[in-house]
């Protein structure tokens, strides 16, 4: 297909940007029209020129490349096939930030707000089959963007978070596309697997007789007819042998759906997952089996393409990525990403948190404004088996900096919880990730600390409830100290803590220093349901990502940051001195005390080795030392003492655990000269 007809050349044909159909958990793929490409382009203070949808106008890949605009017109033609005569026509978008108002051929058809958010008309009355129409809309995307939900966007005035905010997403920012459905058809569809016996199916029906049409799901060869009342349907959908949904087997089921009968019925393909996710006492529980979270947190930002990832390649390529580097999981961080990129984390196995945009400022609006996208957030994206966290605000975004300080703001929080527990019962939710937790399903934190020995010793002190605060520096000049609670009434035990953000270092080379030293002792305590590391990728000037911003690996010194995230991990007693140098040379055999910390399901044993190899080496040296080893799920295994021999110089050390022939965990601890930090100032002449 080519979009040669939209081009400012009507004779140069292109091929169409971000070609995949859109919505493959909800297949209609049969019968789709994708409206990618160029559009004419009109924005408030230029000439007409051209744009490539779904890029936004900031962009390069957009073909604009402006920043700061803040109303734009879109136009192109559409035909709508002669073979789609008889359907009903529905015009979709994937998002467009921030209000969108629709018409053709200058009738208005509706209007959006709600910059993440998808949206759709029914458009059978004003466009005919087989006849051309032109096709606009009209955006406005405003520069203030503080009271509304626009997640880690520039803003003029500036955002409180303005130093790690990024390059706006402005216009039309995913696909645009026409389907054809039945003369009736299902609007919505949920399917939800947390029984792990079947699906319990519900939606909404459109068109011409959602009072009365006939809906028959056809699971695994059997159909089922659905009750329908009052435009809704609903039914139980029962497995007998069933498969269910994990990480380590992914199973989908794909469920069609057929409204009405006939050549004008309605058909489509839902597909979901027998899963369920819950919290008990301070554990998280997957299908039973007791959950650790080892998460990365992902931007979801391309250097030339902004938000939009500039091919289907890319966008699930971010997902494989996370998983070579040994995560099971990944925060998808105040973005609600394409349905595409929530499918492949499907139909892989990796595990989703998945948070809206927030505001940045608060105000009744602000707050109603946020509570406005939650809908669609769990309309859209609901049916995932990925998604086991629903996330809200994002540390006091939106709320001030000053839940514990406002009974409003406070009360914005917990409204905003109700309403998402009121939309879906079947996930924990974060009301507000990092830290001040007034009503949670996890008491998750954000920690920052580059100094290895203080990082130790606040986290053993907060995870044995010694300490509830941690110093967290919200800009250069404004150092706080932030509580996980911000009530004195939330329970301070029986709930499950969890780490969300941490990392520390200006260098690659540090990051990767603090990745093996901070993790591990988040490891060290059982107390903990896991971590999220921050981040994945560079994105423009925050320089955080264990790979680039074109998602190229850094210099680690070594380490593959897939030991350091694996399930099965070693702790060493030690507080390293700096990177490059964990402790100066031994002059004497050196011992130190090693724990295994196990996070499957069944216990390990195996034999546990150290051994010299030359400074900065990864391969793995002949033994000096082995001894047996073994762990219970869970819980930090005793220590294992271990001494070697004087390495006779700067050297690694490695330990690694050996089970039935295989590595299983392996760390390091370098030897070297440790020198303090050279203070002296300029000599004066």
């Amino acid at each position: 297909m080519t979009i040669a007809e939209n081009s400012a050349d009507p004779t140069a044909a292109e091929a169409v940007p971000r070609p995949g159909y859109p919505r493959p958990d909800r297949d209609r793929s049969a019968r789709w029209l994708s409206l990618n490409g160029r559009w004419r382009f009109a924005a408030e203070d230029g000439a007409p020129e051209s744009i490539t949808v779904p890029f936004a106008w900031e962009t390069a890949a957009s073909g604009v490349h402006r920043t700061w605009l803040e109303q734009a017109v879109y136009t192109r033609t559409v035909t709508v096939p002669a073979e789609w005569a008889g359907r009903r026509v529905a015009l979709c978008f994937g998002a467009v930030h921030h209000r969108a108002v629709v018409s053709i051929d200058g009738t208005p058809i509706g209007s959006h707000v709600g910059g993440h958010s998808s949206f759709e008309f029914d458009v059978t009355d004003v466009l005919e089959p087989g006849r051309s129409a032109e096709l606009t809309v009209e955006v406005e995307a405003p520069a203030d963007k503080r009271e509304i939900p626009h997640g880690k966007q520039r803003s003029i005035p500036r955002d409180d978070y303005d130093g790690v905010s990024f390059t706006p997403t402005s216009g039309i920012w995913q696909s645009v596309w026409l389907e054809a459905r039945g003369r009736t058809y299902a609007a919505e569809v949920s399917v939800r697997g947390d029984s792990l016996t079947g699906f319990d199916i519900a939606g909404e029906l459109a068109g011409d007789a959602p009072d009365s049409a006939a809906v028959v799901a056809l699971l695994e060869g059997r159909e089922t007819v659905l009750a329908v009342r009052d435009g809704r349907f609903s039914g139980r959908l029962e497995i007998p042998s069933p498969q269910l949904w994990s990480p380590e087997s992914p199973h989908l089921y794909s469920i069609a759906l057929t409204v009405g009968e006939g050549d004008y019925a309605d058909r489509l393909t839902v597909t979901g997952g027998l899963r369920r996710i819950e919290t008990r006492g301070e554990g998280l529980y997957l299908n039973g089996e007791r959950l650790y979270v080892r998460g990365v947190l992902d931007q979801g930002y391309w250097p030339e393409s902004g938000l939009t990832a500039p091919d289907d390649e890319a966008l699930v390529r971010d997902l494989e990525l996370a998983r070579e580097l040994g995560f099971s999981l990944v925060r998808k961080h105040l973005k609600a990403e394409e349905p595409r990129w929530l499918d492949h984390a499907d139909r892989i196995g990796m595990l989703i948190w998945a948070e809206p945009p927030a505001p940045s400022r608060f105000s009744p609006a602000a707050a109603a404004a946020f509570e406005a996208q939650l809908p669609d957030f769990v309309g859209r994206d609901g049916n995932h088996p990925s998604i086991v966290i629903w996330g809200l605000y994002n540390e006091e975004w939106g709320l001030d900096w000053d839940i514990p300080g406002s009974p409003e703001r406070a009360a914005a929080a917990v409204r905003a919880y109700d309403l998402m527990r009121s939309l879906d019962d079947t996930r924990p939710i974060v009301e507000n990730s990092g830290w001040a937790h007034v009503k949670t399903d996890l008491v998750d934190w954000h920690y920052y600390d580059e100094n290895p020995r203080n990082w130790a010793e606040n986290l053993a002190a907060l995870a044995s409830g010694e300490r509830e605060s941690f110093e967290v520096r919200l800009r250069p000049d404004f150092l706080v100290d932030k509580s996980f609670y911000g009530s004195a009434d939330f329970p301070r035990s029986g709930v499950p803590v969890l780490n969300s953000e941490y990392g520390a270092g200006f260098t690659s080379l540090e990051r990767a220093w603090h990745v093996r030293w901070q993790t591990q002792e988040i490891r060290r305590h059982d107390r903990f349901s896991g971590y999220i590391y921050t981040e994945l990728t560079d994105v423009e000037h925050e320089m955080a990502g264990l790979l680039d911003t074109h998602r190229r690996p850094k210099d680690w010194g070594g380490l593959d940051p897939a030991d350091a995230f694996a399930a099965t991990t070693l702790v060493v007693d030690l507080v390293p001195a700096h990177a490059g140098a964990d402790l100066p040379v031994p002059t004497e055999p050196l011992t130190l005390d090693v724990h295994v910390s196990h996070t499957g399901q069944e216990p390990i044993a195996g034999t546990l080795h150290a051994g010299w190899g030359a400074s900065g080496s990864r391969n793995l040296p002949a033994a000096s030392v082995s001894l047996a080893a073994q762990a219970k799920p869970f819980r930090l295994s005793d220590a294992f003492p271990l001494t070697v021999p004087v390495p006779g110089g700067p050297a690694r050390l490695h330990l690694w655990l050996e089970t039935d022939g295989k590595v299983t965990a392996r760390t390091f601890v370098d030897a070297a000269v440790v020198e303090e930090l050279n203070r002296r100032g300029a000599r004066s002449r």
